[in-house]
């Protein structure tokens, strides 16, 4: 019988699942222990697999309802690019590869629900980590009454040991490694593949090169570098070299060749919304590369004032999408203002991709606030240099006043 005790009664349940080990075992056990019908949901965000074997599998262990859909463009376009608007970046390097996939599949799933008349859903993170919180927070703010299934907080599976034993019993499959050994945890969509496990537990511990599948260590990157420009418009990129391209293929392409030019690997440890902190180590080559050129763009058009008070908001913004708050009034409304931000976030940026490093050449825009001849450490006839003085004295006032009765 299920453990919790507030979920019986389960008729139909929608798992979101990837067809690796954790979900696979978790459709075998929602079938034995609450004795439902199970639809499975696996969504195409540019993982780089296969994923039409996730059918295959559903498929021997007698599912009937099997929804897999390609969602590279709109988890692009819809939750890629905004969030990039922000440039957000958690506790300072981690680019939220994992967490801004979320969403979306929470969405869909509870979209699903809808259609088949399902009374609870299911995913398979654990009790430890964010992704239960980014999930179940998703989908109880489309849907209040859905029923949550959230079998790590449930099953006594506690182990990857026991996880593999149950497999086994149960001839799931299991993966192997380049090693013959069970994965490390793995997450991967179109921005980014996190690795997490095995010898990583450790934090002093330096990643094995042979786990990296996205990018070339800068060691063996080219000699020659690589460089290219990206165009800008309203905030979003929109072509490289010129050459117009959707959202999923302008980061598929940005992916490739920054991966091949060393760019994008992390190693991290960070602070869990759940109170403990992991290690992680993480690949986000074209992200990488796309920060940089926006803030570069950014630079040329924002107002001072503008681009400040995005710097200060930057961290809230990526902490609600950190801690999967996504469809959240206060993230609705700092989009907005964000997004206000963008509309003149237009034009060029010329970059070389060197051994691991973006290196910033250019930037352009119809709409830059760069005035050269203000600029200018030549002779100029519209600054006067004497007004500074005042200008000084002002703000130094203050100050001044300040060491006055210090004295």
């Amino acid at each position: 019988m299920p453990i919790n005790k507030n979920i019986e009664n389960i008729k139909k349940v929608v798992l979101a699942y990837s067809g690796g080990l954790d979900t696979s075992v978790i459709l075998k056990w929602l079938q034995d222990e609450y004795n439902c019908e199970v639809v499975t949901f696996t969504a195409d965000l540019g993982q780089g697999e296969e994923i039409e074997p996730a059918r295959e599998k559903a498929e021997s262990l007698g599912i009937k309802e099997i929804y897999i859909e390609d969602l590279r463009e709109e988890f692009v376009r819809d939750y890629v690019f905004p969030m990039f608007r922000s440039n957000a970046v958690y506790e300072g390097t981690y680019l939220l590869g994992t967490s801004i996939a979320r969403p979306l599949i929470a969405k869909r799933q509870i979209e699903i629900a809808r259609e088949v008349g399902a009374d609870a859903v299911s995913h398979g993170a654990t009790g430890k980590g964010n992704d239960q919180v980014r999930f179940e927070l998703g989908y109880y703010a489309l849907n209040s009454d859905i029923k949550v299934i959230a079998p790590w907080r449930e099953w006594d599976l506690d182990s990857r040991t026991k996880l593999i034993d149950y497999a086994q019993k149960h001839q799931i499959q299991v993966p192997k490694d380049k090693e013959g050994e069970a994965p490390y945890s793995t997450d991967a969509n179109l921005l980014h593949i996190s690795y997490e496990g095995k010898v990583l537990e450790d934090p002093w511990v330096e990643p094995n090169e042979s786990m990296f599948t996205r990018s070339v260590s800068p060691e063996k990157a080219p000699n020659k570098p690589t460089t290219m420009e990206i165009n800008f418009k309203d905030g979003d990129p929109i072509a490289i070299n010129g050459v117009n391209l959707s959202p999923a293929n302008f980061l598929a392409h940005l992916n490739e060749v920054a991966g091949a030019n060393g760019i994008g690997r992390i190693d991290i440890v960070e602070n869990r919304f759940v109170g403990m902190k992991s290690r992680g180590v993480y690949e986000t080559p074209g992200g990488t590369v796309l920060l940089s050129a926006r803030r570069a763009i950014e630079s040329l058009v924002l107002d001072k004032g503008a681009l400040h008070l995005k710097d200060e908001i930057m961290p809230r913004y990526a902490e609600l999408i950190y801690n999967g708050l996504w469809f959240s009034p206060e993230r609705e409304m700092l989009q907005k203002a964000i997004d206000k931000s963008q509309e003149n976030v237009t034009g060029t940026v010329r970059l070389k991709l060197y051994k691991g490093n973006v290196i910033i050449l250019g930037r352009k825009s119809p709409f830059s606030l760069y005035d050269e001849d203000i600029a200018t450490f030549e002779a100029d006839t519209v600054y006067d240099q004497r007004d500074a003085e005042g200008f000084i004295k002002l703000n130094a006032l203050r100050l001044r006043l300040a060491r006055k009765v210090s004295k």
